[in-house]
């Protein structure tokens, strides 16, 4: 895993714990996930209060905003220290909330962070590489959410820093599939695009399933499709999906 995924993934979560600083609990977490803009190239909350204040991670910049009606305030985060950050984070949600911010994870990330951990933008090439595949995953989901006519939104989980989709099938709503962009990990040594499918909350095991012509079925821990994002295209993304669907729709 490159760098960029690191700071990325650990800068997300000043988002992730602002959100479970300042918006109502849910029990599916999804008070914590975020969006993404295309446009702006930012992650971002919802909205904290009626203002929508809200606090954003711009790749572009590195840096982490925080936007209201009265403009942007930002942070640099290249060369910056986790104490430091926190400590602006306290500041501005008491001068724009009047409430207080804390950074407290519920679960666990790959990697260790403490006071001294240091951000650094080690390859705005990288960076590059990454604003790209979170665009392409906008892209790629949208049109097969548009496709299949699942109720979804498109969001990202910090915990494990995934672009990901989640619905039933409008034709049967005991099948339901989840599906995204993910970061690597022990399943893919790239980012990789994957979907799995439920039947009445179970996993639908997928050994037997037809041989994907993009991508391929794995079936040991991850149950599900999986494709590497590494020198994949819109249209060829979207097939994968979509064919993948078409299997747990006549499983």
């Amino acid at each position: 895993m490159n760098k960029m995924v690191k700071m990325m993934h650990l800068a997300s979560q000043y988002l992730a714990t602002a959100g479970k600083c300042f918006l109502e609990k849910k029990d599916d977490d999804s008070h914590t996930n975020l969006g993404f803009d295309i446009d702006s190239m930012r992650l971002s909350t919802h909205p904290f209060n009626e203002n929508g204040e809200i606090l954003c991670l711009n790749y572009h910049r590195f840096s982490l905003e925080w936007m209201d009606d009265s403009g942007v305030e930002e942070f640099l985060l290249n060369e910056m220290p986790h104490a430091a950050t926190i400590d602006w984070l306290k500041h501005i949600s008491e001068v724009k909330l009047n409430k207080p911010y804390t950074y407290d994870l519920h679960y666990d990330l790959p990697y260790e962070i403490d006071a001294n951990f240091t951000f650094k933008l080690t390859s705005s090439d990288e960076l590059k590489k990454l604003i790209d595949l979170r665009i392409l995953a906008e892209k790629v989901l949208k049109a097969v959410v548009n496709e299949e006519k699942i109720d979804s939104t498109i969001r990202i989980w910090p915990h494990h820093f995934d672009t990901g989709a989640y619905g039933p099938l409008p034709e049967n709503s005991k099948i339901s599939v989840g599906m995204g962009l993910a970061i690597p990990d022990s399943v893919c040594d790239d980012h990789y695009f994957y979907v799995s499918g439920y039947k009445e909350g179970d996993s639908i095991d997928v050994s037997k399933f037809n041989k994907l012509e993009i991508g391929d079925w794995k079936s040991d821990g991850f149950n599900g499709g999986v494709l590497s994002a590494k020198n994949t295209h819109l249209e060829q993304a979207i097939q994968f999906f979509e064919t993948a669907i078409a299997q747990f729709r006549n499983s």
